[in-house]
C-alpha cells in the first residue's frame, strides 16, 4: 500500500474553492460559453435545449413517481416548479397564477455567478419548465422576461398555458404535449 507523503498531506490541507457542486457549475458556464463564442448564442441556446428538454422530461417523472400521479394539476405543476428549483439551490417564488399563465420570479440562480454574461444557460430553466408544464398541461409557452445572466437583480419567467394571439406577441420558446 502506497504511503501518503508529506506533500500529498500538504496539499490535501489546503483550503481551495474546489468542491463538486462549484466544478459542474463551472464545466457547464463553459460548455455554455465555449457554444456562444464558436456558433454564437442563439445556436448554443439550441444544444442547450435538447439537455435541457430531456432533463425536464427527467424530472418530471421524478415527481410524478414520487407524487404517485401521471398527471399534475396547474397548481402542482407550480409547486413542482419551485420545488425543483428550490432542491438546486434556487430561489423561485410565484409572482402570479392563473389558467393562462403562470408568473415565477427567482432571486438566486441556482447557477450562482457562473451564469453571469452565459445567457445561454437560462435555456435549461426554459425548456424544463416547459417541458413539464406542457407534459402536464398540455401546452407551454416560457419566456424569460428577466434574468440574471443578462444583468437583472432578479429573473422573471413568465409560463404561458394557452396558445393565443397575445401570446405570439411574447417572445418565447413553445411547448406540446408528446
Amino acid at each position: 500500500m502506497a504511503q501518503i507523503s508529506s506533500l500529498d498531506k500538504q496539499i490535501e490541507s489546503l483550503e481551495l474553492p474546489i468542491e463538486r457542486d462549484q466544478f459542474l457549475r463551472t464545466v457547464i458556464r463553459e460548455l455554455a460559453g465555449t457554444l456562444q463564442d464558436v456558433v454564437g448564442v442563439e445556436e448554443a441556446a439550441g444544444f442547450l435545449n435538447v439537455v435541457g428538454y430531456r432533463t425536464g422530461q427527467h424530472v418530471n417523472q421524478i415527481y410524478h413517481n414520487a407524487l404517485q400521479l401521471s398527471h399534475l394539476s396547474r397548481e402542482q405543476v407550480t409547486a413542482v416548479l419551485v420545488d425543483w428549483k428550490r432542491r438546486i439551490q434556487g430561489d423561485f417564488y410565484v409572482i402570479e397564477e392563473t389558467d393562462e399563465k403562470i408568473v415565477l420570479g427567482n432571486r438566486k440562480c441556482p447557477f450562482a455567478e457562473q451564469v453571469e454574461g452565459r445567457e445561454a444557460m437560462c435555456v435549461m430553466t426554459s425548456n424544463i419548465f416547459g417541458a413539464i408544464a406542457a407534459d402536464n398541461l398540455g401546452y407551454a409557452r416560457v419566456e424569460l422576461e428577466d434574468t440574471i445572466a443578462r444583468g437583472a437583480q432578479e429573473c422573471k419567467v413568465v409560463i404561458h398555458l394557452k396558445p393565443s394571439e397575445a401570446s405570439e406577441e411574447f417572445a418565447g420558446q413553445e411547448y406540446f404535449k408528446l
